[in-house]
């Protein structure tokens, strides 16, 4: 069978879901650690290893310098970034295990709504000063939850020219049409992402409903691809500053459930395969398993 990428789970929502106040805060898992200290942030990453995943996804989502300092937490920016890189290099090292550190570039705004993204130029000036804080403890970056094309490019300047690869995540509409949530049609977004000389692109935070239908259109983009879906029943009730109480869990969509979806990805050709937010240690367990026995070798992302 073929080697494939094995990313961790939806660590945010995870980390979220342990907290002593789950989801009050706009910057999500972020004041978890600012808040609750490192053991809820290292758990999650253990347990998303122990469950068979080849890269762990530092807790830097929501510490972009826009959300930051919009919710008051701006002079924090340097020192949760850090710390978050810090965390997961602490649980690998405490786990003894071969995985590889993944940066993280989310939007920098807000989650889906890419009407509020910044312009290129403020988004790159952004994401340059978010890999700087990164880069010396990370194996690669993950661009992920990207809604247009241009906080992509962005992003994929950012990371390429401080020497990593560019692996891009875009988040589609769920209306099974192919079009990220801008509006943007796939196919025209992967043939100017190849032009950029992306190494490759997922779907990721949509569901996966919406990513069975897009995933043709990647199979037929020449390009590297695989995809992570989320659990959610809708996201019709994110805007920026929200908080994630807004948004509620799937109950059809278990273990065995969400590997009925990656297993049609992976029959088009995915080769880089985990889950987004609600996707659990338990998802990501059952595929490690699931996977294996079928041939597969699950390997870190490079």
């Amino acid at each position: 069978m073929t080697e494939i990428a094995f990313l961790d789970g939806g660590l945010g929502q995870e980390i979220n879901k342990r907290s002593s106040a789950p989801g009050a805060h706009p910057l999500w898992s972020i004041m978890v650690m600012i808040e609750e200290g490192p053991d809820i942030i290292k758990a999650v990453h253990h347990d998303f290893i122990n469950a068979g995943s080849k890269v762990v996804a530092v807790n830097a989502y929501s510490a972009t310098p826009t959300r930051m300092t919009a919710n008051g937490y701006g002079e924090h920016f340097e020192a949760v970034q850090k710390t978050a890189v810090r965390l997961a290099r602490d649980a690998r090292d405490e786990a003894g295990a071969d995985v590889a550190i993944a940066g993280c570039l989310p939007p920098l705004v807000a989650s889906y709504v890419a009407s509020a993204a910044h312009d290129y130029e403020q988004s790159l000036d952004e994401y340059r000063k978010i890999v700087a804080m990164q880069k010396d403890g990370v194996d690669l970056f993950l661009i992920e939850t990207i809604s247009n094309l241009s906080e992509a490019r962005a992003a994929v300047t950012a990371v390429t020219e401080a020497g990593f690869k560019a692996f891009v995540g875009l988040t589609i509409a769920d209306d099974l049409t192919a079009t990220l949530r801008s509006g943007e049609k796939l196919d025209s977004v992967l043939e100017a992402l190849a032009d950029d000389g992306v190494e490759a692109v997922m779907l990721n935070c949509s569901i996966p409903e919406a990513i069975d239908a897009a995933i043709p259109a990647l199979a037929s983009s020449g390009l590297r691809f695989g995809a992570y879906a989320n659990g959610f029943t809708a996201i019709d009730g994110m805007t920026p500053g929200s908080t994630v109480d807004n948004l509620e869990a799937r109950k059809d969509l278990g273990p065995e459930a969400y590997a009925v979806h990656v297993d049609r990805w992976i029959g088009h050709g995915a080769s880089i395969i985990g889950g987004c937010c609600e996707i659990g240690p338990d998802h990501i367990a059952f595929l490690a398993d699931h996977l294996t026995g079928q041939g597969h070798e699950l390997v870190k992302l490079g």
